[in-house]
């Protein structure tokens, strides 16, 4: 598959320890939750190997993720497509109903995520053409500035006067002439010193009709496939604009990319990777699960629950683009089922995520490993971050276990939120470092663990501030 977008490795070249190894490079713990997704990527090469007969049989095995909020659940998912290049769409279960009432359905999970992959597809093939596009829109732009020196160059005569003049252009020395006055123009255009000139440019302006009060009404696609329509019934025109030719630029190298990227093709590249390589993560599940309704349908909850039902078997979404085949997307859910049991779910849903695995919760020495083994810990952000304005800050080990001495307490004593702690104590300890950055910049800082207490003092001891603030 073409990759979409960053950086990453070949899935062909990772195995399941692979994949749990470069996981453990940004989540601390929670093994079972990454040998499980390890295991499910790699039955996808597994699967593309295969003959095509067997290939058709095989289906991806749905993960169900059981564990309180803020232990790596979504970041699993999320480094998981990044390490492949997949299409990755997080979604809240809650925030669809059943079809047939107000509010988004289920199937604009596969909508979304195909305009998700549509785009970063495109913004590669974008790189791709880059060049060519530059070179184009920028014999335009010469094209322009000639034809304007020329028109200033030209004596305001009688229309026989004209002529001649006309004329003159097509002999030897005309031509001549152009061709010096078009490669002057070409060096000073390459050396940026006509970008406030103001030129004559054609631009396209394709037709935009007023299409109103689609927005929300679970109608988007109606909307957006009319003006399509009307857009094919009704060509781009052409129209003249005066503009400097910085803002040309930019314009023309839109256009001249528009033309040489095949659209068609694109999209057709995009439903091949969702249908194939797609992965949906679905959060809060467990909140619409629970006890059936005796004051009517349920049209959150278990309706929800049933119209998931045939993207998780496999079905077909159609959309503005095409027809997605959801047989092969991997779905993974996840909830914290602290007010409700995974057996709450409704049968058929159950049977739709044969794996399921359970996250811990964070201890205080997760915590401290947190800060400081991922390769994006929070204490190698804030230390960049600062010293940018010239802070050299440094955490010693005590000032880094009292930091997650404080944020285990806080967990333990109000809601736990697990590694989410953190963000808010290291803005606290670190608040004013960041706002007196000037201040600070004479002598190396040490986070010890007396100023992170220093700093956190009066918070802790005041139970009603805590749960505020921290």
């Amino acid at each position: 598959m073409e990759q979409l977008g960053g950086a990453a490795e070949s899935p062909e070249e990772l195995r399941p320890v692979d994949i749990v190894r470069r996981l453990d490079e940004y989540i601390i713990g929670q093994q079972a939750a990454k040998r499980s997704v390890a295991i499910a990527l790699r039955n996808r090469i597994r699967r593309q190997r295969l003959t095509d007969e067997m290939r058709e049989e095989v289906l991806p095995k749905n993960i169900l993720m059981i564990g309180p909020t803020g232990v790596g659940k979504t970041e699993i998912a999320r480094r998981l497509a990044r390490l492949t290049n997949s299409p990755f769409l997080k979604v809240e279960a809650t925030k669809f109903t059943e079809v047939g009432y107000v509010g988004r359905d289920v199937e604009s999970i596969i909508r979304d995520l195909l305009e998700q992959t549509i785009t970063e597809v495109h913004n590669g093939r974008i790189a791709d053409v880059e060049d060519r596009a530059r070179a184009a829109a920028a014999a335009r732009i010469v094209d322009a500035l000639v034809e304007a020196e020329e028109h200033a160059q030209r004596p305001k005569a009688t229309a026989a006067t004209d002529a001649a003049t006309a004329a003159v252009g097509d002999d030897v020395a005309g031509q001549r002439r152009l061709r010096l006055v078009r490669r002057r123009m070409e060096r000073r255009l390459a050396a940026n010193k006509l970008e406030d000139k103001l030129i004559d440019i054609e631009v396209e302006e394709p037709f935009q009709p007023a299409l109103e009060g689609f927005a929300g009404t679970g109608l988007e696609e109606v909307g957006t496939s009319l003006s399509d329509f009307f857009s094919q019934m009704a060509p781009p025109r052409k129209r003249s604009k005066r503009m400097t030719v910085a803002d040309a630029r930019t314009t023309l190298i839109e256009e001249e990319t528009d033309r040489l990227v095949d659209m068609d093709r694109v999209y057709d590249d995009a439903i091949r990777a969702v249908e194939d390589d797609g992965i949906v993560f679905v959060d809060e599940v467990d909140k619409i699960c629970g006890q059936r309704s005796e004051h009517g349908p349920d049209v959150s909850g278990e309706g929800v629950q049933r119209d998931l039902l045939p993207l998780l078997e496999g079905s077909t979404v159609n959309t503005r683009y095409g027809p997605v085949h959801t047989d092969h997307i991997l779905f993974i859910a996840a909830g914290a089922f602290t007010m409700s049991r995974p057996s709450d779910l409704i049968p058929e849903m159950q049977g739709r995520f044969p794996i399921r695995v359970e996250l811990s919760s964070l201890s205080q020495a997760d915590l401290e490993r947190i800060l400081v083994e991922p390769s994006n810990a929070l204490t190698k952000q804030y230390t960049a971050l600062l010293g940018t304005e010239g802070v050299d800050l440094r955490f010693n080990p005590a000032g880094i276990a009292e930091i997650a001495r404080q944020a285990h307490a806080v967990n333990e004593q109000d809601e736990n939120i697990g590694a989410r702690r953190l963000f808010t104590i290291l803005e606290k300890v670190l608040e004013e470092i960041s706002f007196r950055a000037e201040d600070f910049t004479a002598m190396p800082v040490e986070v010890t663990a007396e100023y992170v207490s220093s700093r956190l003092a009066d918070l802790v001891r005041n139970d009603d501030v805590r749960k505020y603030v921290l």
